[in-house]
Parts: structure tokens; sequence; C-alpha cells
């Protein structure tokens, strides 16, 4: 007999078995379906998302050929790499300097100097290149450059880059999509994207006027750019603005020139041959940098790139593909493990449910092989079903969500990307994981007696012994071996040991399930006897846990790590001014700026567009000498400064000799103390928020209080009496003076100064009493000092208004800014809006894998229930025949659902801690080599447990797992016979 015969009738009988029992069937299916389900959603995701050379290129240039543009060297002769992301002065080979030119993401490259050439050697100035004149003969070409303006919106203004291009123009698709209406065909039409309609309160149809020139264009359509879904673009024709501009400002010399950005050309070869590396080449020795696409998707020989010997020992790596086979083998993993521990219960009960039939096929001859082909059966039916279905599901809900996936991730897919053999493979491991899940069932099956399988008894088993003591084994050795391989910066110890630890505890969820029946005394019968329940039956519970761990653990270890990054670059991050503060700044360069003017006007529309408490305070600022912001060729080293010296005693330990040395020996946390101590806190940087370097402004106490937050009355009585606040002490020397340093000078057309300080330039030094404020104070952004303004004059220094400081109740809104920059432009402008932007700390990774969590533990939640109500229901038989209240199996389900939930969850919280922890330890082992090198890099390293996201999965979804539960049970009487 062929060894298929008896695997055609396992199968035959699997395949009845899982009709007869729809709903058990259809767990299995789910709970097979859900991870192969985010596998392939995964896969189509990834794909989809990362885009080919040739999509990049169609996203920088369109369909033209190549994009010739101005790499901003200064002029003459370059040499570039063939993709056109690095560049440098022609001869400058042997000095190995060069510049990067990066395409922005509406497909222009950098056209600016001191964006592209940063590190570039600039040759002699010979102006901007002649980009026509470097064209190939017979190419035809369309004009790009961008233009900052102020513009008009439905709330006021707002300064946006426009762009002169014709997006309509086939050379342009694939770069600009028009989504609505249609394309500029006169020089007052203009297209914009919906990030910009949006945030201006606009739509097709509406008008918008440039400021200065007053032209008003017509909004005649909404364009998108693929590559970039947050930012705001403005399209008009080439020649509608700066050309315009240009004359209306050479006829009215009051009117501002417009500062173009560089030119760039979207070129098509003649003939459609394409723009090949000799045309390159031709173009370099113009100046002009060129991106060519067929350049760049066939790259000539490094003999023919004068700059490839610079390039030649660079390492392409295989480190990120490395990462990426890593991380997908980690969520195959994961994958895998969830389908084997959620379905093998429910193979174990249903191989409980069918043992009268394998009982039967022992008494007809079959052996125990044959008992366990039947169990293996039912779960490569089922397996094959639920993998079916998780990769069709997978492909559905990944082009459905597109759109939400593109919002997140602010760009649009190339098209949905499948490649057919890692579905195939997805889907076999769906299958073969249904049969490794009904492994251990149908080894089970196949040991039992024939005369207990007919008899429906399931006999005594005891729990192992063994796994619980080899589990703690390995959770103490796994935790010790993750922490020590963190603190020595090594990432495979802490790989195999959160591994290793995470195994032990799920050896140990057993005993952990069997320890939970006995709380069951304190707690009343529903819970009590779900707690009980899922103690006595922990071989159909304990696996669902173990699940929920699995699931929980992933989410919090990666929460966990992403936290606390955050908070590390949040520490990192230098702000400019205090939180809750909003700083009015008078414009003070010009001969006719009156800064007091402006802040008086800035005031009322403060009051009345912006989210603004309490009163304001000025800051002015303070200088010695000319006022070099006057005027237009004033040489800024002429113009005298003022400067306030610290004493050598307070310099920063680790920026004086021996630096290195001590931090070496310093621990993180001592390094963040010493760095956060007056001494050190203006170490690295001067924020000069108020004009010069030195941080010091005049003031009252209103500035103490708004600015500096400091609500000292002694400090404010200090000021109102003449004596300067400190607020960071290490300017203060032994005798608590601090010493000031202006030296005069004066520039020819300065003659009101002239008149006020009469003679050669000279130098004063004076030494001020201060209040020093407590040390805390020293980190307050721009400001050492506030000095009276009676101080100030008595000692000889210039004062002038320079801005006024709110507290803000929040962040204000795009329609607030536009109101108040539109008031005061109205006012004849002098002031703008300054704001500390709040480091965006949204991630919507931790949301997904938030409710990715959430949504296996539900699923796990709800399997185990309905598994125990197929394996109990003739104990709730029994419980109804002895006057159970209907209620009783409504809540007993909730709560069965909630045990398994919420102890899944937290011992994944716990389980998911120790990888997160390790990690972060060889962060920190990282951080305090880079210290030891360069002593004033922080070696700030936090960790920082995700509180919302734990939150959630340790309360809100146990809740929901019973709530629902309970919701869909039925509480009426079933009234059976049970025969045992």
């Amino acid at each position: 007999m062929s060894v298929f015969t008896g695997w055609r009738a396992a199968l035959r009988i699997a395949r009845r078995d899982a009709l007869r029992a729809k709903g058990r069937s259809a767990l299995v299916v789910a709970m097979i379906a859900l991870p192969v389900l985010g596998v392939t959603a995964a896969d189509v995701t990834y794909r989809s998302s990362v885009s080919t050379q040739a999509e990049e290129l169609t996203a920088s240039m369109g369909t033209a050929d190549a994009l010739f543009s101005d790499p901003g060297l200064g002029g003459g002769p370059i040499a570039q790499m063939p993709q056109g992301d690095s560049y440098q002065q022609a001869g400058a080979e042997d000095e190995g300097e060069s510049g990067t030119a990066t395409g922005s993401a509406s497909g222009s490259a950098s056209n600016s100097a001191s964006d592209s050439a940063s590190g570039g050697k600039a040759g002699p100035h010979t102006g901007p290149p002649d980009l026509k004149a470097a064209l190939p003969r017979g190419a035809r070409a369309i004009t790009r450059q961008d233009v900052l303006a102020t513009v008009t919106t439905a709330y006021g203004i707002t300064a946006k880059t426009i762009t002169e291009l014709d997006t309509a123009d086939p050379l342009v698709r694939g770069m600009v999509k028009l989504v609505r209406g249609a394309y500029p065909k006169t020089d007052r039409d203009i297209v914009a994207n919906d990030t910009f309609l949006k945030s201006a309160g606009l739509h097709v149809g509406s008008h918008t006027t440039v400021r200065g020139i007053d032209k008003t264009f017509t909004i005649t359509g909404a364009v998108e750019v693929p590559t970039d879904l947050k930012t705001g673009f403005l399209y008009v024709r080439p020649g509608a603005l700066i050309k315009p501009w240009q004359r209306a400002a050479a006829a009215d010399h009051t009117l501002a020139q417009p500062t173009p950005g560089g030119r760039s050309l979207f070129v098509k070869a003649a003939g459609g041959s394409g723009v090949s590396w000799q045309d390159v080449l031709a173009a370099n020795k113009h100046g002009v940098l060129v991106e060519s696409r067929s350049v760049v998707l066939d790259p000539p020989p490094d003999s023919e790139v004068p700059m490839a010997s610079q390039f030649s020992g660079s390492d392409t790596g295989s480190g990120p593909g490395l990462r990426l086979t890593a991380a997908l083998a980690t969520v195959v993993t994961m994958a895998v493990l969830e389908i084997v521990l959620l379905a093998g219960p429910a193979f174990a009960v249903g191989a409980r449910r069918s043992r009268r039939q394998l009982g039967l096929v022992g008494t007809c001859g079959g052996d125990r092989r044959h008992i366990r082909a039947a169990v293996l059966a039912g779960g490569a039916v089922l397996g094959g079903a639920g993998a079916v279905a998780g990769t069709a599901a997978g492909l559905v809900l990944t082009v459905a969500l597109r759109p939400v996936i593109e919002g997140w991730t602010g760009t649009r897919f190339g098209g949905i990307e499948i490649h057919p053999w890692e579905l195939l493979g997805i889907t076999a491991i769906g299958l073969v994981t249904g049969v490794l899940a009904a492994l251990v069932p149908a080894l089970v099956a196949g040991r039992q007696p024939v005369v207990e399988s007919l008899t429906g008894r399931r006999g005594v088993r005891r729990s192992s012994r063994v796994m619980p003591v080899l589990g703690t084994v390995a959770i103490v050795l796994g935790g010790a071996a993750a922490v020590l391989g963190g603190l020595k910066g090594r990432a495979m110890p802490v790989a195999a040991g959160s591994v290793l630890a995470e195994l032990g505890v799920l050896a140990c969820i057993p005993v952990i399930v069997g320890s939970l029946g006995r709380l069951g005394r304190f707690f009343p019968l529903a819970p009590r006897l779900a707690l009980r329940d899922a103690a006595r039956n922990r071989g159909r519970t304990a696996p669902a846990v173990a699940a929920v761990m699995a699931a929980v653990a992933g989410t919090v270890a990666i929460s966990t790590y992403t936290a606390s990054t955050q908070a590390e670059q949040a520490y990192d991050i230098h702000r400019t001014l205090p939180p809750g503060v909003l700083s009015i700044h008078a414009d003070t360069y010009g001969e006719h700026a009156d800064p007091a003017r402006a802040l008086g006007l800035a005031r009322g529309l403060a009051r009345r567009d912006l989210p603004v408490e309490g009163s304001p305070a000025t800051v002015s600022r303070v200088w010695a000498g000319s006022d070099c912001d006057r005027f237009d060729d004033a040489d800024t080293d002429a113009c005298g400064s003022l400067t306030m010296p610290k004493p050598k005693a307070n310099i920063c330990p680790l920026q004086a000799a021996g630096g290195k040395d001590l931090a070496a020996r310093l621990s993180a946390d001592g390094h963040k103390q010493l760095m956060n101590s007056p001494k050190c806190r203006d170490a690295e940087y001067a924020d000069a928020n108020f004009g010069g370097d030195s941080e010091i402004v005049v003031g009252d106490s209103a500035a103490l209080r708004v600015y500096a937050g400091l609500k000292d009355p002694a400090a404010a009585r200090a000021l109102a009496a003449g004596t300067p606040v400190l607020l960071n002490n290490a300017y203060a020397g032994a005798d608590g003076k601090i010493t000031l340093k202006a030296v005069h000078r004066y520039v020819a057309e300065d003659k009101a100064n002239r008149e006020r300080h009469p003679g050669k330039a000279r130098t004063t030094v004076s030494h001020l009493s201060v209040y020093r404020a407590a040390d805390r104070y020293a980190a307050t952004p721009g400001i050492r000092m506030i000095m009276p303004q009676a101080t100030a004059e008595r000692i000889g220094l210039h004062t002038s208004p320079v801005a006024v400081v709110y507290r803000v109740t929040r962040q204000p809104t795009d329609a607030e800014e536009q109101r108040f920059d539109d008031g005061m432009s109205l006012a004849n402008g002098g002031a703008s809006l300054w704001q500390d932007q709040k480091p965006d700390n949204s991630d919507a990774t931790l949301l997904i894998l938030a409710l990715f969590s959430g949504v296996v533990t539900l699923g796990a939640a709800a399997i185990t229930t309905g598994l125990a109500k197929a394996d109990a229901e003739a104990d709730l038989t029994t419980l109804s025949a002895i006057g159970a209240p209907p209620g009783v199996r409504r809540t007993l389900s909730g709560f069965q659902c909630a045990v398994v939930a919420g102890t899944g969850v937290l011992l994944g919280t716990a389980a998911g801690a120790v990888p997160a922890v390790a990690v972060r330890l060889t962060d920190l082992k990282r951080a305090l080599d880079q210290m030891k090198l360069h002593p004033m890099d922080s070696a700030y390293t936090p960790i920082v447990l995700p509180w919302e996201t734990i939150g959630i999965l340790a309360v809100a979804v146990p809740v929901l797992a019973g709530l629902l539960a309970a919701g869909f049970t039925r509480s009426r009487l079933v009234l059976a016979r049970r025969a045992d």
C-alpha cells in the first residue's frame, strides 16, 4: 500500500472534522492568518516604499534625460562622480576636498554655495556658469528657478519658496503631478500642493498676492510632489515672477531685489540618445554639475572618472543588507512562534474533542502513526487555509491602507510591488507552522490509550518540575549575559542573552499560570472560576499567554528603545528660547529702522492674534562703539565689541588641560552634571539671540520673570537699585564682581556716535557688583546677564529695544502666525515672530506597534476564551444545572479573556524591558568611548519606559478583551445531559 493512502484518509478526516467544528476551525484559521497577514503586509509595504533607482531619477528630473545645475563653487571647471552626488573644483583631486550635492524633494539640486559646496575648494570667482552653453547639441531644456517671496493667505501672509517651472511640460511628468484643476496657462496663474492650501486656508480658484510687487495670481490647480507630501510648494510659469520683480526693483529703489536660488535645467537630448558621460565631462568644463539618467543607470568605468581615485577605497559594505536580513528573520521567527503558540492549544483541544473518533481509528486497526497523521493533517488543512487567507488579506489590507501609509511616511509609493516568490514563501511558512503547531497534540494523541479515548476520560497529568528550574536558570543567565554584553558594548551577547531570558520566561509560564488558581480565593465567583480554570487547563492557557507575551515583549522593547533615544535627542537639542516663551524681534538693520515703534505695534497684534498670557517684557540689546546694523558697508570688526570674560578659575574643566583625562574618569551622570554646571553650560556656543556674543541684555524685573522664569523678589529689587542680575555665576570672580571689556570704535558714517563719543577708539574696563541667581538659571538660552538701563548709560554703553517676549499658553497655529505677520506688514513691518520649535517626537511606529500587540493580545485572548468554552462546555452545563444565574456564563468568559490578556501583557512588559535596557547599555558604552575622545560630547543615555504604550497594553487591552468576550457570549441557560 502506498504511503500516501494513509495520508489521503487522514486529510479527508481532517477536512470533515474542520467543517464539523466550524467555530474552532475558524479560530485556528484566524490565528494562523493573523501573523501571515502582518508579514505579508510588511513585505509588500517595504517593497513598495523602497524606490528603485529609476523611480528616484523620475522623482528628481521627471522624464528628462539629465538635470544641469550650478554647483555653487564660484565658477570654473569641476569634477564629479557619475551619480552627481559628489563633486569638487577641478584640480582639487590631490587635496581630497569635495562637496556634496543632494537633490531636493521636488527634484532640484542644492545650488547655493553654502549648501552644496561645504568642504569643497572654490576656485576664483567667475560668476555662475552658463548652463545653456553646456548643453549637448540639439538638446531641449526647460528652466527651473526658486525665489523666496511673501504671499497672502486666507489668514494673512506667509513666506514661501515659489518655483518658476513649466509644470505642464512633459519633461516634469512624475516629478510634479496635477491632482485637480489645471496647470498655469498665463503669467497670472499659479499652482500649489494641498499642504500649502490647507495651511493657508485657500483652494483652487482662490487668489494669492506676492507682496512687494503686489502681483496677484489665481490658483488654477492643486499639484502633488510624490517624494514630499508634507512641505508646501508653489509653482508659476518661467518668467512670471523673478524678472518682473527685478524690473520693478530697478525702477523703485525702495523695493527689495529678489534673491533667486540657482538655476537648473531639465534637459532632453536630441534623438532620444540620452546624455552620455562624455556630455557630462564636457559640461563639467563649463562648471556645470550634471545628473544624467543614462550615466546613473549605467556608470562609466573608473578609468574614465577623474574623481574615482578618491573613492576607490570606499567601503560599500553590506551592513544595511545584513541588518535588513536580520530584521526580516526576526519578524518571520516571531510570526512562526506566535502561530505555534496560539494554534497549538487549538489543535490540542480539537484532538481532545475528537478523542473518541481517534479511538475508533485504533479499534479499526489503525496504529499510533495513523492517529498522529490524522491530527497533523488537521494542521495542514487549517494551516493551508490560514496561510492563503492571511496572504490574500495582507495584500488587500496594504492596498486599502496605502494612502494612510503614504501619509505617515510623507512619500508616495512608486506602485504596489509584489514579489511572488516572497509571498509564496510566506504562505509556505504559514502552512508549515500550522503543521508544527499540531505536532505536539499529535504526539500526545498518539500516546493516549484507546480505552481512555473511547470513554472520554482525560487522566491525570502532572506538570514538569524540571522546566521551571531550567527556565529560572535561563532567565538569570540570559539577563546577566544581556546586561554584561551591553556594558561591554557587544551586540551578540545582548541578542543571545535577551532571547535566552525570554525562552526562560516561556518555560516558567505554566508554573506562573498554575499559581493563578491560588488567587481565586480572594475574588467572587466568576473571576475565581476563571483563575482556577486557567490554572487547571494550563496546557491550553500557557501557550496563549506566551503568545501574548511574545508580541508585547517585542513592542515594549522597541518602544522603550525609541522613547529612550527620543529623550536623548531632546536633551541634545540646543534651545534658542526657554520653554513656553515667544519672542517678537525688531528689525535693527538699516538707517530707517525704528525698533521702538515696531515693538509697540507688535504688542497690540500679539494680544489680538497670538495665544499670549500676562504682561510682556521688553528686552534691549546693548553694545559699545558704532551700531553696525545701520550701515550696509560697515566693517563689523571696526564697530567695537562688548565682552564679559570668564575668570580663568571658572573655565570648564573639560576644556582645560587634562580635559580628556577627566572625561575618561567621569560616568555619564557625572559628565551630565558637569556639563550642566555654570562653568560648562555655555562652553560650546553662544546664543546671541538679542545681538552681540556677550549675551548681555538690558531689561527690568519683567524680563527676569517672563523670559528667565526667575520670580525672586530680591533679584527684582537688585535690578531696580541698579545692580545687574547674573544668570551664569561662572562669570563672577572671587570678589563677586564681573568684568566688562568694551572696545569703542566708530565708522565714518556714524555721526551721532561720533558726536556723543568724540576722539579715537578706546577701550574701557568696568568691574560691576552683581546679584547672582541660582545655578539652574545658567541654562537660560541667549542670556547670561540682565543689566538695568541706568547702569548701561552710566558706563557709556548704547542700548536699543530689540525684542518683546511673552509667555504663551501653546504654540501658535499657522493661521495665527499668518494673521500676525499680515498685521505687521500692513503697519510697514519692522518686527518678526521667533519661537522655539518643539521637537516632533511623535512616532507612528510606536502607535503601529501598540496596535499590532493589541490585536495579537485580543486575538490570543479571544482564541483562548473560545477554546475554554469549547473545552469546558460540560462544566458550564453543570453550572447551569445547579442554578447558576445566566450572567455567570457571560462574566466567566469575560474574566477568562482578561486573565490571559493581562497575564501575557505583564510578563511581556517585563521580558521586553531586558533587551531594551541591554541595548541602551551598549549605546552608553559607545557614548562613553566617544566622550573620552571628545570631552565636550554628551554621554547622556537615558532609559525611558513608554508609559503610554504600556498603559494601553496593560490596562486598556485586557479590559477591552474582557468586555468583548462578555459581550459576545450567550447568557441563556443551556440544559444538557453531562456524560463523562
